[in-house]
């Protein structure tokens, strides 16, 4: 599928509807990055329908702690808890996901939806570009660190679990060249110095790291064995007023400020769009299993995912990113062999 800059206007001028309610009483949800934006709008909604218990995960204690007093004073909910996760950092990832496992809680809904917009190459403590490491690295290893946890969940409480991906529109955009392709270690390409160096390189990381969500929820999925109550899904939440553009300069700040003034929808709207993604078709979740959610339905990914060169991309991203998680957390390797299957 293409989408043209037309579609694009017109998403954004439609009507949107209103959030979808759902009775969460007793269930757990997750919200990554909850302090600000589609994070914190999300995480009202969710606290609106009764969560029996959300954690808000932050980065930054101070920025987290101020979320969940505002929380508390917008929605009356007093049972968020915060807790501190750095996706520039492995080890916090791994530390959260150690803090869950001790904690022996449920875990109903994971809304991973931090993300950061770079055009400069940045290393984060663990050799990656900050960009790669944020947006798909570290979303995939919690996703992967926390599954067991969620398939426990499913189990006990005869429910279904869902993950859900913030992706983007922006995926439709991004075209490889063939040597990038045909790379055999892709990931490991793409997030270092010497290819990001190129400052040519960094003008669509964004686009490109939200492609690979895409690959990911998909990859995840054909893994995740049909008789597994799991569903993981990626959302599009629309063209939204973001801290994302914070990084930028020159002409893209006046270029942003007029596309946020003419066609931005706010967050609280664009949050709607990913509550739906975690809470629609009830009756038949299966629906969403794998699926890419935008304006509220399924949408077909792009030409690029759906083709030979897609389809062999995501096959061997996969594989490469067991393998650099797996040496990262052997818990990877552990979840991989005893609950995924093989394609």
């Amino acid at each position: 599928m293409k989408v043209s800059v037309l579609s694009f206007i017109a998403d954004q001028r439609s009507k949107q509807p209103t959030v979808l309610r759902v009775d969460l009483t007793g269930k757990t949800v997750v919200v990554v990055g909850a302090n600000t934006g589609l994070g914190f709008e999300a995480t009202k909604h969710f606290a609106g329908m009764g969560a029996g218990r959300i954690v808000m995960a932050c980065r930054s204690r101070g920025k987290g702690e101020a979320a969940v007093e505002r929380l508390k004073s917008e929605t009356g909910y007093s049972r968020a808890e915060l807790w501190i996760v750095d996706l520039a950092e492995f080890s916090s990832v791994r530390e959260f996901a150690d803090r869950f496992e001790r904690d022996g809680g449920r875990l109903d809904i994971l809304v991973e939806n931090a993300a950061m917009r770079s055009f400069e190459y940045t290393a984060t403590k663990d050799g990656w570009d900050m960009s790669l490491q944020v947006n798909h690295l570290s979303t995939s290893l919690l996703a992967l660190l926390l599954l067991p946890i969620m398939i426990r969940t499913a189990k006990q409480h005869a429910t279904v679990p869902r993950i859900v991906v913030v992706s983007s529109d922006m995926h439709y955009f991004v075209k490889f060249s063939r040597d990038i392709a045909e790379d055999p270690e892709i990931l490991k390409t793409l997030g270092g110095a010497e290819y990001c160096k190129n400052p040519k390189n960094m003008q669509d990381r964004y686009e490109l790291t939200k492609l690979f969500n895409v690959f990911f929820v998909r990859a995840l999925n054909a893994h995740i064995p049909p008789s597994t109550p799991i569903i993981v899904s990626a959302v599009d939440p629309g063209f939204c007023y973001s801290e994302l553009r914070r990084e930028s300069s020159g002409i893209r700040v006046i270029r942003d400020w007029l596309m946020e003034s003419a066609l931005a929808f706010s967050s609280e709207v664009g949050s709607r769009r990913i509550v739906w993604t975690a809470l629609a078709h009830q009756e038949d979740p299966d629906r969403l299993r794998g699926e890419y959610t935008s304006s509220f339905k399924v949408k077909e990914v792009s030409d690029l995912v759906l083709s030979p060169v897609g389809v062999e991309v995501e096959r061997r991203s996969w594989d490469e990113l067991v393998g650099i998680l797996g040496k990262v957390d052997p818990r990877v390797t552990e979840t991989v062999e005893r609950y995924l299957s093989r394609v």
